[in-house]
């Protein structure tokens, strides 16, 4: 019984907090506070909320907004320097490329935390998630000489720090 209370808690405290976000979200949008349009964000709201509660459901586990924010400045650092030398490569007329596949084993399960981790990793140059394994994501490199598995995996110890990981989809 405890267990339900537990999961009933969780479900109303993430349909709250998505509610909140959303309505916030219309009206950073809409700049009113006209009656009119208040009541239409609050519908809006509630029915984003809705979809989103069935279409990602809170057991699969959320975001730590604060500590996904501190991302972004090692997220923007990472990737100018990664665009740098894919630029460097694609301009110099040696090509020095040595393309391929690596396959990246993870901690984070299937679902919200592996899918947002490939999301994030394929906006860094270089670099791209190509296909998946229960256990791995297979990325296609530009240089596969590169400890690109190393540098995965730093990326997925930071942002594990921004995720509260829920269970596996397939549970």
């Amino acid at each position: 019984m405890k267990n339900a209370e537990a999961t009933t808690a969780t479900k109303l405290s993430s349909a709250f907090s998505r509610g909140s976000s959303f309505f916030l979200l219309w009206m950073v949008l809409m700049q009113s506070v006209k009656p009119g349009d208040l009541v239409m964000g609050l519908m809006a709201a509630i029915l984003g909320t809705w979809i989103s509660l069935h279409l990602l459901k809170p057991e699969s586990g959320r975001f730590r907004f604060g500590k996904l924010l501190a991302l972004i400045p090692h997220f923007i650092w990472v990737s100018v320097i990664a665009g740098i030398d894919v630029a460097r490569r694609a301009f110099d007329p040696r090509m020095p490329l040595q393309t391929g596949f690596v396959s990246c084993p993870l901690d984070f399960p299937p679902g919200l935390a592996r899918n947002t981790f490939a999301t994030f990793t394929s906006l860094m140059p270089g670099t791209v998630p190509v296909g998946e394994t229960d256990e791995d994501l297979i990325y296609h490199c530009l240089d596969i000489s590169q400890p690109v598995v190393e540098q995965l995996w730093t990326e997925e110890l930071l942002l594990a720090k921004a995720m509260v990981i829920g269970r596996r989809h397939d549970e």
